[in-house]
C-alpha cells in the first residue's frame, strides 16, 4: 500500500517504513509525530483511489528522525564572457528527515 502525498509543495510516494528527506518543517522536534492529510492518490492492493483534489479521510503519519539535515552544496556560477564578470555563490538546502509509520486510507 502506498500513497502520493503533498508535503510543503512537493509530491512524494509514501510507503510504511520508508525514510524521506522533505523540505524543512518549522517548529518540528525530533521524535515528534506529524500527520499529512493532503493525500492525492492511494493504492491499496491494486485498487487505486484518485482524489479530486484530495482523498477524503486519508492521511500519512510520520515520525521526525532529524529536524535539520543539510543537503549537498550546490555551486551557482554566473559568467559573462569577454566582460570580466564572474560571480560564484553556494547554497545548501535544509531538509527534515522523516520516517513514515503508516498510511491511513
Amino acid at each position: 500500500m502506498y500513497a502520493i502525498v503533498e508535503i510543503n509543495g512537493q509530491q512524494f510516494k509514501a510507503e510504511a517504513g520508508k525514510k524521506m528527506f522533505v523540505h524543512h518543517i518549522q517548529d518540528a522536534e525530533n521524535g515528534a509525530t506529524v500527520e499529512f492529510d493532503k493525500v492525492l492518490l492511494v493504492d491499496k492492493d491494486g485498487t487505486i483511489t484518485v482524489g479530486a483534489p484530495t482523498v477524503e479521510g486519508a492521511k500519512v503519519v510520520c515520525q521526525i528522525v532529524s529536524n535539520l539535515v543539510k543537503g549537498d552544496k550546490v555551486i551557482v556560477f554566473h559568467k559573462k564572457r569577454r566582460k570580466g564578470y564572474r560571480k560564484r555563490n553556494g547554497h545548501r538546502q535544509q531538509f527534515t528527515e522523516v520516517t513514515i509509520t503508516e498510511v491511513v486510507a
